[in-house]
């Protein structure tokens, strides 16, 4: 067990190995779907997951998400995975009941390498009050670990990533760097302490985050993940026809993420999302590092909500202490030239 490094067997680390946005939307674009006046949700607005309504009082709420290693402890990676596909569940504003395991291992990798990572997963889905009941394993050179996640939400209490309104006010629940950091360390330059840290704020559950705003009126939600904050910031401008000012001194980065971006450490996935999202932003006079922490990929990221004004005193006095980090970070504004603007 001590001579496993997961993140040595894998190209790409967590989130950072998603399929580009960009990308991802031409592949499918034209695809025949189905349609169905009880789905809610589907794949169109690059929704976190799927919503069926089954009947007034309750819709049932679906997503996947598994991904190559992210910490070279197989405990800590089935953490992480796992509190990363609940997140698409919370992020809805719904409640994660049940969930099947996705596995993919080397068949050489030590049975209990294997083990821990599976309990990592099921422990922390214990935590969140989900039941893992099966699930579907294959070998494959690279490891990788994730979830099928079923959960529920009221219909009338849906949260989706369009919806945001001129006026709402954008929080956010985590700090960034996971991507740069994450880059960092499989450099062997972060030490036992930044290392925890990151590894701690990864495998935190968004549940505190969802209780908090199912209190007051979200008009849009998502987590923060593979696409980065301007990437998923984009895509709710995008879909609730709107624009956002964002206020970068409200930001909070994990710690040295900052210095790591000054001197270039930067992930690919980094890239991917400039390239995705780069022309719908204005950068103004944003130092060039924090730009690309804006557009560095997370994994396991916080929330980010568009909140009623009138709520949103309240909403931040009521995050403080529930959530990693509490942040204000910016405003929705009538659309303009461009959808996201840096302060």
């Amino acid at each position: 067990m001590e001579d496993v490094k997961l993140t040595k067997l894998s190209k790409c680390a967590g989130c950072g190995a998603k399929v580009g946005a960009g990308v991802l939307a031409k592949l499918l674009k034209d695809i025949p779907t189905l349609t169905d006046e009880n789905l809610l949700v589907g794949f169109e607005k690059s929704d976190d997951a799927a919503v069926y309504r089954i009947s007034d009082e309750q819709a049932l709420v679906q997503t996947i998400d598994f991904f190559p290693p992210i910490a070279d402890d197989p405990y800590l990676f089935g953490q992480i995975a796992a509190a990363n596909a609940l997140s698409d569940v919370y992020a809805m504003g719904g409640e994660p009941k049940l969930a099947l395991n996705v596995m993919c291992v080397p068949e050489s990798m030590p049975k209990e390498a294997v083990h821990s990572i599976l309990r990592g997963g099921y422990e922390k889905c214990a935590e969140a009050g989900t039941i893992i009941c099966g699930g579907h394993s294959i070998f494959d050179d690279e490891p990788k670990y994730g979830l099928s996640v079923t959960g529920f939400v009221q219909p009338d209490r849906l949260w989706r990533n369009a919806g945001a309104k001129p006026g709402d006010v954008l929080f956010l629940t985590k700090p960034l760097g996971v991507g740069v950091l994450t880059t960092a360390q499989k450099a062997g330059l972060l030490d036992e302490t930044a290392t925890a840290r990151l590894l701690d704020e990864m495998r935190t559950l968004n549940r505190g985050a969802r209780d908090v705003f199912a209190q007051f009126r979200v008009h849009a939600c998502t987590d923060v993940t593979g696409f980065s904050l301007l990437g998923h910031l984009y895509e709710m401008c995008a879909g609730s026809g709107v624009s956002a000012e964002v206020d970068t001194a409200g930001i909070v980065f994990l710690p040295d993420a900052r210095s790591y971006a000054e001197i270039g450490l930067l992930p690919e996935g980094m890239y991917r999302n400039r390239t995705f999202a780069e022309a719908a932003v204005d950068c103004g006079d944003v130092p060039l590092a924090v730009c690309d922490l804006l557009f560095d990929p997370q994994t396991s990221g916080g929330l980010l909500c568009a909140v009623d004004p009138a709520d949103a005193d309240a909403v931040w006095a009521a995050l403080q202490g529930k959530v990693p980090a509490a942040q204000r970070v910016g405003t929705v504004i009538e659309a303009r030239e461009k959808a996201i603007y840096l302060r």
